[in-house]
C-alpha cells in the first residue's frame, strides 16, 4: 500500500524547510566576514540550524501520514539521521564556503548535500519500528535523489551569489525555496513511491493521537532549538559581536569598520557634508610620562567630549591611537570652522584624571564634500593633509584642505622617498661655517651643516627635508654617515697644516634614542684617527632636558672620552636653569633669534644674562647669526667674543673652505 498526505500537512513541512533553510543561510551569511573560531562558530550554527530542520521536517511528514497500522520508532537510528543530516549539511557548505568556489566545488557540494539528506531520509525510515516491510521502487528513489540534488546545486549556487549581502532579500529567499524544494522534493517523491506490504490481520489505527509522543516531543524540541539557535545567534550578531567587529572597546565610539559602513550607508545623502581628522597633541609625553593607563582615561575624556560637542549632528569615530574622525553631514564650510573652534576650546580644557590635572590640545584637519571628493577615501586623504598643516604651523590649530596643502603634501611625499635613496647615491655633502674670536680676530672653530643636492630640485633646504629625515627615523644613518665625513675631513686638514680647530656637528633626538651613540662617536674617531677633544657634538635643550638622567650620563661619557659638546639654540626652548649647571656642557651658543632683535632692550636684556650665567658656570659663550658690526660691537660690550655668522664666514663647502681659509690666515 501508499502512504496518504493531508496537503496542508504537506504544506506545512515544506515552511518548515524553508523557514530552516532562510534561517541557516543568514548564519552562514556571517561567515565570509568572520575568522578564526567565530567563523567556526557560525559554520556549525548554521549547519546544525539547516541539518536539524531538514530532519525535523522528515518526521513531522511520517508523523502525520496516514497508515493503516501503528508506527513506533527506534531512539539510536533517528538521531543518527539526524546526524547525518547534519554532518552532510557541514561538509557541503565548508567545501563551498570559500572564496570564488570553482563550479567542481559546487557540483560536488550539491552532491553532499543532496546524498546527506537522502542518507538521512533512509535512515530515519530504517528507524520506524511496524508489523510492515517497506519496497523502493528504484528508478523512482533515482528521481528524488536527482531532484534532490538538482534543486540542492540551484539553492547553493543562488545562496553564494547573495552570501555577502547581510539585509534579508528576495535572492537569499529564492535559494531558502530550492533547498526546501529539494529536501520536501526527495522526501515526498521517495515516500510516494514506497510501499508497505502488512498482514491483514493488523488493526487499523490511523489517529494521530497513536503516534509515538516520544518522538513527536523530540521534533517540537529539535526545531524549538533550532529557532532558539538561529535566534540567539542572530541576537549575538547583533547586539555583541556587531559592537565587537564596528566598536572601539576603549572609548564604545565606531572604529575603522564603523566608518566604513557608515559612509556607505548614510554620509553622502546629504549635498554638503564635512570630514574632521583630529589628533591630539603630545599625547605620547603623557603616556610615556603617567603610564598609558592614564593616556587611556584620557582617551576616554576626550571620545565624552567629542560626542558631547557634536551631539545628533554627526558621527564621532576612533581610528586608533589618539585620532579620532568626525563626519557632519549637512555641514557647509562656515559652520564647519564654528565648529571645529568650538571642540579645539572643549579639548584644551583642563582634565583631572586619577589625581593628576592634564592639558592637552588638538590639531584638526577638514575637508568639505563634494569641494574635496565624493567619496571616503579621498575625504580622508584631504582632512589627513589639513591636519598635517595644522601640525606644522604649531599645533591647537584647524585647517580647511586646499589644493595648495596637496601640493605641499605631494611634494613631501616625493622628497621622502627620494631621500631613502640619497645616501646611496652619494647626494649629500657638508657645508662648514667659521666660528671666530672677534678679540683675537681668528677661527677658533668650524660648525658642519647638511646640505642636500638633488638631482632634479637642485639643493634643498635642511628646513625642508630635515625634519623629514627626523621623522622617518632617516636622520640616524645620515648622522652616522656625516660623523665619518667630518672626522676625515677634519684630520686631513690636520695633516696639510690648514686648520686646528674642533668642528661640531648636530646631533638629533633620535640619536639619543638607542643606546648606542657613544659607539658611534668612538668608532668615527677610531676610524679618522682623529684625537676626540677635535670633535664637538651640539645638542639642543629639549633634547637635554628629555630624560635628563640618561642624557647626563651619557653626555659625561662623551666628555669622558674628550669629546666637547655645546647646548645649541640656548634660550628658545624649554631648559630649566636649575638643571643647567648638571648637564655636562662646555658651551652655550646664543640663538641668532635674540642677534637679529639685539636693539630691543628686552632682547639685549637677555643675550646680557646669557653670557653671565655662562660665566658663572664656567662655559664658553658663542653668539649665532652675527651679521653687522653694531651687533659684533654689542656682544663685545657684554663679554661674549666668539661669533658665527655671515659677517665671519657663510656656510661653504670644503673646496670654497680653502680659499677663504687662505684669505684670513685661519690657523
Amino acid at each position: 500500500m501508499a502512504i496518504d498526505y493531508n496537503v496542508w500537512v504537506v504544506l506545512l513541512s515544506f515552511a518548515l524547510a524553508v523557514a530552516a533553510a532562510y534561517t541557516a543561510l543568514n548564519l552562514l551569511s556571517q561567515v565570509p566576514r568572520s575568522t578564526g573560531r567565530i567563523r567556526s562558530l557560525w559554520l556549525l550554527s548554521g549547519s546544525f540550524v539547516l541539518g536539524s530542520g531538514i530532519w525535523a521536517m522528515h518526521f513531522v511528514g511520517l508523523s502525520v501520514s496516514q497508515l493503516p497500522f501503528q508506527v513506533g520508532y527506534r531512539p539510536g537510528m533517528a538521531i543518527l539521521s539526524m546526524l547525518t543530516g547534519i554532518l552532510s549539511c557541514y561538509a557541503a557548505l565548508r567545501l563551498v564556503l570559500t572564496p570564488r568556489p570553482k563550479l567542481w566545488r559546487l557540483i560536488v557540494s550539491a552532491l553532499l548535500f543532496g546524498g546527506g539528506a537522502s542518507g538521512m531520509h533512509y535512515i530515519g525510515m530504517s528507524s520506524m519500528r511496524m508489523e510492515a516491510i517497506i519496497h523502493y521502487h528504484l528508478l523512482t528513489q533515482v528521481l528524488s535523489l536527482l531532484i534532490a540534488v538538482s534543486a540542492s546545486y540551484i539553492g547553493i549556487y543562488m545562496f553564494r551569489r547573495v552570501m555577502d549581502c547581510r539585509e534579508i532579500g528576495r535572492w537569499k529567499l529564492y535559494s531558502a525555496l530550492f533547498i526546501g524544494l529539494a529536501i520536501t522534493g526527495m522526501h515526498y517523491t521517495s515516500i510516494q513511491a514506497s510501499h508497505f506490504e502488512y498482514d491483514s490481520w493488523v488493526v487499523v489505527q490511523s489517529s494521530l493521537m497513536q503516534r509515538d509522543v516520544i518522538l513527536l516531543t523530540g521534533v517540537s524540541v529539535v526545531t524549538l532549538f533550532m529557532f532558539a539557535i538561529s535566534g540567539g545567534a542572530i541576537f549575538l550578531d547583533r547586539h555583541v559581536l556587531e559592537r565587537m567587529a564596528y566598536h572601539d572597546p576603549l572609548t564604545g565610539l565606531p572604529n575603522r569598520h564603523g566608518l566604513e559602513r557608515y559612509f556607505e550607508n548614510d554620509f553622502f545623502g546629504a549635498n554638503m557634508g564635512a570630514v574632521f581628522f583630529l589628533d591630539l597633541d603630545r599625547f605620547k609625553s603623557i603616556n610615556d610620562t603617567l603610564g598609558h593607563d592614564i593616556g587611556d582615561l584620557l582617551l576616554q575624556e576626550v571620545a565624552a567630549r567629542l560626542r558631547g560637542c557634536i551631539g545628533d549632528s554627526g558621527k564621532v569615530f576612533r581610528l586608533g591611537g589618539d585620532e579620532f574622525l568626525i563626519a557632519l553631514p549637512h555641514t557647509t564650510f562656515e559652520a564647519a570652522g564654528e565648529i571645529a573652534q568650538s571642540i579645539l576650546q572643549e579639548i584644551k580644557k583642563p582634565y583631572s584624571i586619577d589625581e593628576n590635572e592634564l592639558y592637552v590640545t588638538a590639531s584638526i584637519g577638514i575637508s568639505l564634500t563634494p569641494a574635496h571628493g565624493s567619496d571616503r577615501s579621498a575625504l580622508m586623504k584631504a582632512a589627513d593633509t589639513a591636519l598635517y598643516t595644522s601640525k606644522d604651523s604649531g599645533k591647537n590649530k584647524f585647517s580647511v584642505f586646499d589644493q595648495e596643502m596637496n601640493r605641499y603634501q605631494l611634494r613631501r611625499m616625493s622628497l621622502e622617498k627620494d631621500l631613502r635613496k640619497a645616501l646611496a647615491r652619494s647626494e649629500f655633502m657638508v657645508v662648514y661655517q667659521p666660528k671666530w674670536d672677534s678679540v683675537m680676530n681668528v677661527m677658533v672653530g668650524l660648525e658642519s651643516l647638511l646640505r642636500w643636492r638633488h638631482p632634479e630640485h637642485g639643493i634643498i633646504s635642511p628646513v625642508e627635508f630635515i625634519p623629514i629625515a627626523e621623522e622617518t627615523g632617516l636622520i640616524v644613518p645620515i648622522t652616522y654617515w656625516m660623523l665619518h665625513e667630518v672626522c676625515s675631513q677634519n684630520v686631513l686638514w690636520h695633516k696639510e697644516d690648514i686648520a686646528n680647530v674642533a668642528v661640531s656637528i648636530n646631533m638629533s633626538a633620535r640619536m639619543f634614542e638607542g643606546d648606542s651613540l657613544y659607539e658611534i662617536v668612538e668608532e668615527a674617531l677610531t676610524r679618522s684617527g682623529l684625537e676626540p677633544c677635535f670633535l664637538e657634538l651640539e645638542i639642543t635643550e629639549s633634547i637635554a632636558m628629555n630624560n635628563i638622567e640618561e642624557t647626563v650620563a651619557l653626555l659625561s661619557k662623551l666628555r669622558n672620552l674628550g669629546v666637547r659638546v655645546s647646548l645649541d639654540d640656548f634660550g628658545t626652548g624649554f631648559s630649566s636653569l636649575g638643571s643647567l649647571d648638571e648637564i655636562p656642557i662646555n658651551t652655550l651658543k646664543i640663538d641668532q633669534v635674540f642677534i637679529r632683535k639685539s636693539k630691543m632692550h628686552s632682547k639685549k636684556a637677555i643675550i646680557s644674562n646669557i653670557i653671565a650665567i655662562a660665566a658663572n658656570l664656567n662655559m664658553e659663550v658663542i653668539a649665532e647669526g652675527v651679521e653687522t658690526p653694531e651687533q659684533i660691537e654689542l656682544l663685545q660690550s657684554l663679554g661674549c667674543r666668539v661669533m658665527q655668522g655671515y659677517y665671519y664666514g657663510k656656510p661653504m663647502p670644503v673646496n670654497e673652505l680653502g680659499q677663504w681659509f687662505s684669505e684670513n690666515r685661519a690657523v
